[in-house]
């Protein structure tokens, strides 16, 4: 498994390339489509789909014009998907852009998988930074979106955030993982759950 993290995002925020075989995920899609794009035609890589943690403006942006330049199907957590929709609930509004996106081609559910290049991705419920935030567990790699980062948690007072529920996701979903999980969030550098595990 290879990973490519750009992180030229709205707001500095992180997508992930996730790879092998020459095959692979897109997670979240707020960098451009031609940075995007760039990279995968250096490497030579076909994307099956683009997963979003979560439907927050700096993390969907660019999300239809990767879908169209790589037809990828695009898979969000069911209490998250009318936000696509909406500009008042994907954040876009709280910009000036009023932004409203084509609909996921799938909605996923807490303990869906999928397998795409071989490697198999967990889809783990998080919710707390928003009702249907999302985390991605392949092996010993975790992508958290903006539930979880280095040293620091999602913020909870955006939309349907809840920060009793944020907590809760982390200490009884991410915590009980093994403590060399290697944590890819939203935003920032990369981390561990056994480095996380010392505030929670």
């Amino acid at each position: 498994m290879l990973i490519k993290c750009l992180s030229t995002g709205m707001f500095d925020s992180n997508c992930y390339i996730v790879y092998n075989n020459n095959e692979g995920i897109i997670v979240d899609a707020g960098v451009s489509a031609d940075e995007v794009m760039k990279f995968l035609d250096e490497k030579k890589i076909k994307i099956k789909y683009i997963v979003l943690t979560h439907v927050h403006i700096d993390h969907i942006c660019h999300v239809d014009d990767i879908r169209e330049k790589t037809g990828a199907e695009v898979l969000v957590h069911e209490n998250d998907s009318k936000k696509l929709l909406d500009p008042s609930l994907n954040g876009s509004e709280l910009y000036g852009q009023r932004m409203a996106f084509k609909p996921a081609d799938r909605n996923l559910k807490d303990g869906d998988k999928i397998t795409v290049g071989g490697i198999d991705f967990e889809i783990i419920h998080t919710p707390g930074h928003s009702s249907g935030c999302i985390c991605i567990k392949a092996g010993d790699k975790l992508f958290t979106g903006d539930t979880l980062f280095k040293m620091a948690r999602g913020r909870t007072d955006l939309g349907d955030g809840n920060e009793e529920e944020i907590l809760s996701s982390i200490k009884n979903k991410l915590m009980t993982l093994d403590e060399k999980t290697i944590v890819y969030p939203g935003h920032g550098p990369a981390t561990t759950i056994g480095a996380e595990s010392i505030y929670y």
